[in-house]
């Protein structure tokens, strides 16, 4: 009988501790940062980097596997700066085998060893651009009202008007026969355009938009001197690395809420600066571990307890204060959502994904 009693205390704790909304998520590391200072001189879009302000400019942290697990076989870096018109971006590949072979405006040119950028003004997720560029300097620019999990539309059409783009090849484009350093890409973005997508119209100076890098590679063949991803003994080309410079921890770039964070501030470049992430961003980390799990019906893995009316979720201490989310079902879709505890904001996060932040 003592054996029997004892069972069902262990049956009924475990119910309580499931009821009570164990999270088995894992936590989102801190996105990686970068500070974007204003430029000294002109900037020339011609690949090369050899400015004032480009030699001036930090490098950012090395990229990285997408999944966060291990370093890439080839170094990828990146700048920015920028002036009263232009965002500018320089980045440096590492690569011995130089190619590619798509030369038409707006095919997908990740089907290409690319360079990417991927840019959230506002950080609601929602209204985004994307950008790729191969060795040819080809490029693909698109507009994404939302994210895919969200089904939002693609714009593909879409363009960027004014955008400058170069190429500088340490080596030689296309040539089997010899072995390269890699390749550089330089971009100027008119703010015109960026601001577009943005809560205002100005400049963010001393403002942090969302960025994420990404550089596609492939294992490649050659055939008859040309290049071409290769394939496995079935037909079916073999997976693409993706080396970013801000981990996603999964193999998708269409998470905003991971992305890096970019400060632009006013000072020149060569000056220092610091930029903080500000603390309700590390709350709405948190609300978006739960939002992906709450969407991701195949696997929940978070459990919610209903008292006084409303729908709650583990409590979490965040930077030494406590969080408590709530899940409100309304006729519209759900609505997750606490209260921060730095600047009395109401963080929220709808049914479709978008993030808002309200007084």
């Amino acid at each position: 009988m003592d054996h029997e009693l004892n069972a069902k205390k262990i049956i009924s704790l475990i119910l309580l501790l499931l009821y009570m909304g164990t999270v088995w998520l894992v936590a989102q590391e801190t996105p990686r940062q970068y500070v974007s200072f204003k430029t000294v001189d002109k900037i020339k879009i011609d690949g090369l980097g050899n400015e004032d302000s480009w030699e001036k400019a930090e490098w950012s942290d090395s990229f990285i596997d997408i999944e966060g697990k291990k370093e890439p076989t080839y170094k990828t870096q990146m700048k920015m700066v920028w002036d009263e018109d232009y965002l500018y971006f320089f980045a440096k590949m590492e690569e011995p085998n130089v190619w590619g072979t798509l030369k038409q405006r707006d095919t997908v040119i990740f089907y290409n060893n690319d360079f990417e950028i991927f840019i959230d003004p506002d950080g609601d997720t929602h209204n985004y651009m994307e950008f790729e560029m191969n060795a040819l300097n080809t490029v693909w620019d698109l507009f994404l009202t939302k994210p895919y999990r969200n089904q939002g539309k693609v714009l593909d059409n879409w363009d960027i008007q004014g955008v400058m783009t170069a190429v500088h090849v340490d080596g030689t484009l296309n040539n089997p026969n010899d072995i390269d350093t890699g390749w550089s890409v330089e971009i100027g973005i008119p703010w015109d355009v960026l601001k577009e997508a943005n809560s205002h119209n100005d400049i963010p100076v001393n403002e942090f938009w969302r960025f994420g890098f990404s550089r596609v590679n492939w294992n490649f063949d050659v055939t008859d001197g040309r290049y071409s991803r290769k394939k496995d003994a079935t037909g079916k080309y073999l997976p693409e690395y993706n080396w970013v410079w801000s981990p996603q921890w999964v193999i998708n770039m269409h998470e905003p809420e991971k992305w890096g964070y970019v400060y632009f501030s006013e000072k020149q470049v060569g000056s220092k600066d610091v930029f903080t992430i500000p603390e309700d961003e590390h709350v709405k980390w948190y609300l978006y571990e739960l939002y992906r799990d709450l969407i991701n019906s195949d696997k929940q893995e978070v459990a919610w307890k209903k008292a006084d009316g409303q729908v709650f979720g583990e409590s979490k201490k965040i930077l030494g204060k406590k969080i408590t989310p709530i899940l409100e079902n309304q006729k519209s879709g759900f609505l997750l959502w606490a209260k921060s505890p730095f600047t009395g904001k109401t963080l929220m996060i709808k049914d479709d994904g978008k993030f808002l932040s309200v007084d």
